[in-house]
């Protein structure tokens, strides 16, 4: 039985030409990101904070302005009322400084009393403020600590410069991940860095599998430029790597758009997550070896090695 093929066996899309155009882009995304980081950060959850998290549901649409006014005589310092979900839902944060002075138990009771029985508390959340520090340091050293792990792994596998390339896509992958979050300011909690780890895993997937396809041609085609390989390694794949793309897409996009705020960050994150990290491995990843070319092979196409190449893309593409 033949897999499924979204392309013919005989494609041939250039994809080392097309490098530059590529890493312009990807240098157009770390640059909006690191404005963005610089100009509005990003908006930390109680997670990161510290402080209450309560969700309100009410009978009626809540009027923000409205819940402003009954909480402004509780005496809670700094507190953030927002839109949540449907109109008839809210978050109240009260900021970590509330914590230092009352203690939760007292917070909690006295916000109930100052809304009365017209809103329904669904969930609160209490995170004091030497937690939420322990847990933002904790959530970036696991990040960091899996993009390096990946691209150690990638280089045992492989080669050291499959493993350079796998840990510079993954990595690029993540920032831009990072600075969707930043631009749009969704919130920025432990959901978002279990969207983050999710998207490292799913984004060397793909990666390995165009890695392990230009290893196997390097063994094979010893006389064919590495250009023509990786063009050819690219091309053999793609039909896989975009169906595996799309079918996640298929399963994550309902939760898109019929999930509660709750999830939409983690949701964002990976719908962004996997339509990057399938352009970096398709235009990237592989790309960054011309740059770093394993031992024995040369950069530039010779004729003998171009006819090789095309030969075999155009009788064993699979």
């Amino acid at each position: 039985m033949r897999p499924l093929r979204l392309f013919p066996e005989t494609t041939k899309f250039d994809f080392v030409r097309l490098r530059f155009a590529a890493f312009g882009f990807t240098l157009l995304l770390l640059t909006a990101t690191a404005l963005s980081l610089a100009v509005n950060g990003l908006n930390f959850g109680i997670d990161f904070k510290g402080g209450i998290l309560v969700e309100l549901q009410a009978q009626q649409p809540i009027q923000v302005a409205d819940l402003r006014n009954h909480l402004s005589n509780a005496d809670l310092g700094e507190v953030e009322v927002q839109q949540f979900g449907n109109p008839r839902e809210a978050l109240i944060r009260v900021e970590a400084g509330a914590l230092r002075s009352q203690e939760a138990s007292q917070i909690v009771p006295r916000l109930r009393q100052a809304l009365g029985d017209q809103y329904e508390f669904r969930r609160t959340e209490v995170v004091g403020p030497r937690v939420s520090g322990e847990l933002l340091r904790d959530g970036a050293m696991a990040t960091v600590l899996a993009i390096l792990a990946i691209g150690v792994y990638v280089w045992f596998r492989f080669e050291w410069q499959f493993g350079v390339s796998a840990l510079a896509a993954t990595a690029h992958d993540v920032i831009v991940t990072v600075g969707l979050l930043s631009v749009t300011q969704l919130e920025f909690n432990l959901t978002a860095i279990a969207a983050l780890l999710t998207l490292a895993g799913y984004s060397i997937n793909d990666t390995v599998v165009v890695f392990d396809r230009i290893r196997e041609l390097l063994r094979t085609h010893k006389r064919a430029a590495l250009g023509e390989i990786i063009n050819l390694a690219v091309n053999q794949t793609l039909s896989r790597t975009i169906l595996t793309s799309a079918t996640t897409l298929v399963a994550i996009l309902p939760l898109l758009f019929f999930n509660t705020s709750t999830l939409l960050n983690f949701t964002v994150s990976l719908v962004w997550g996997i339509l990057i990290g399938t352009f970096s491995s398709v235009f990237v990843a592989a790309s960054l070896l011309l740059y770093m070319p394993p031992v024995g092979r040369s950069q530039e196409p010779d004729k003998t090695g171009e006819k090789q190449a095309a030969a075999t893309l155009e009788n064993e593409g699979r």
